[in-house]
């Protein structure tokens, strides 16, 4: 017969608990350990990696930049000098006119009255005056014989005088007559195009103190120049002969180029911003250039041609491992070079410098030399702007 020990069941159960702490313990163990490669991965250092341009040779151009109005180089006002009623207009906006064409015509019946008048004038007086003359020589007679007084023969002389003034006035204000009957005609006094008509016909124009502007002549529409307001801080290095290039929103994909013909010293002053007049003259064979146009305006004051250049990020990059002392002791005149290992701080002297690029004048710096413009932290091809990698 079999004897069951009574321990038996106490001894199963020990064992069985025995395995499962075994096991408890080795599943802690690694969650401890796959909670430290997380924590590890999330806390290392990401990789950087560097944006680099290499080092090559260019123009560098410096400009300055302004607004200005496309006007003709010479441009006629066209006034009245006598006061009336248009009669006639003969010129309109565009017409080619001639010196010496009459362009419109004044009423001249109130001048050509006063011209009459003064005419008869003179006749009257010239008949007095001839009366006079007569009476002055019969009355010198009668004084040489003695029949009469020496005095009455000088007075009549003084009068026949007084006739010969009264001549002379007369016959000046014909002439002034006549002037002012010619400027009813309304002349151009140059060759050229009338871009400007101010005037209608039956307008009445009054010549008082400031003469009225009846019509614009631009002399030569082929020859235009670009009156610019520049900033007095951008006058320092403008001067007469540079180079100007400027568009215009008619032909915004045309570049136009011309040279300064002029700088006004005369300044502008709008709401206490003081701007001076820069001319730049044009050539418009092709009429593609209008009065009045606005042209953004570009005035290259320096230039250099294949020199050694730089961007000019590149000059205000500073690696983010440098702490701020370092980054304090590396002077504006260094730019940082990738050249097989960490970036290497290069000493330069620096040029001229426009809006995109800075010359490099001297320093250990050669064309295709990787330089630094910034940098990326983490995985290059998850960055912005950076290609991903295929699939």
């Amino acid at each position: 017969m079999l004897q069951v020990s009574p321990s038996a069941p106490a001894k199963s159960i020990g064992r069985t608990m025995r395995a499962r702490g075994r096991w408890v313990t080795a599943g802690v163990v690694a969650l401890a350990v796959s909670a430290g490669v997380a924590w590890w991965s999330a806390h290392r250092a990401a990789p950087v990696h560097y944006v680099t341009v290499p080092a090559a040779r260019g123009p560098i151009t410096r400009t300055v930049t302004a607004t200005g109005t496309v006007n003709p180089v010479l441009t006629i006002i066209v006034g009245t000098y006598v006061s009336g009623v248009i009669q006639n207009i003969y010129c309109d906006y565009n017409t080619q006119v001639r010196a010496g064409q009459v362009c419109a015509k004044i009423d001249p019946r109130p001048y050509q009255a006063t011209l009459d008048q003064y005419s008869g004038q003179l006749l009257r007086d010239q008949a007095v005056r001839d009366k006079d003359r007569t009476d002055l020589a019969r009355y010198q007679l009668l004084a040489s014989e003695n029949s009469i007084a020496r005095q009455q023969a000088e007075d009549q002389a003084y009068v026949v005088n007084q006739d010969e003034a009264t001549v002379k006035l007369d016959q000046a204000l014909i002439e002034g007559a006549k002037l002012n009957l010619n400027y009813t005609d309304i002349v151009s006094p140059v060759d050229g195009t009338v871009v400007s008509r101010n005037v209608t016909g039956g307008q009445t124009v009054a010549a008082s103190f400031q003469t009225p502007t009846l019509f614009l002549i631009a002399t030569d529409l082929k020859k235009m120049e670009v009156d610019t307001n520049t900033s007095e801080g951008d006058m320092g290095g403008v001067k007469d002969g540079d180079k100007a290039t400027f568009t215009v929103d008619a032909f915004p994909q045309r570049l136009f180029r011309g040279n300064v013909t002029q700088v006004r010293v005369s300044p502008q002053t709008v709401q206490n911003v003081v701007t001076y007049d820069v001319v730049v003259g044009v050539d418009n064979s092709d009429l593609a250039l209008m009065p009045g146009m606005t042209a953004s305006t570009q005035i290259v004051i320096d230039q250099r041609d294949d020199v050694l250049r730089v961007p000019n990020q590149t000059l205000r990059y500073m690696p983010s491992g440098a702490s701020a002392a370092q980054a304090r002791n590396v002077p504006a005149s260094k730019i940082w070079v990738l050249r097989d290992g960490p970036p290497v701080a290069v000493s330069i002297v620096p040029g001229l410098s426009d809006d995109n690029f800075t010359e490099i004048v001297k320093g250990d710096l050669r064309p295709g030399d990787q330089i630094i413009t910034g940098e990326i932290q983490g995985s290059a091809s998850a960055q912005p702007g950076l290609p991903s990698p295929r699939s």
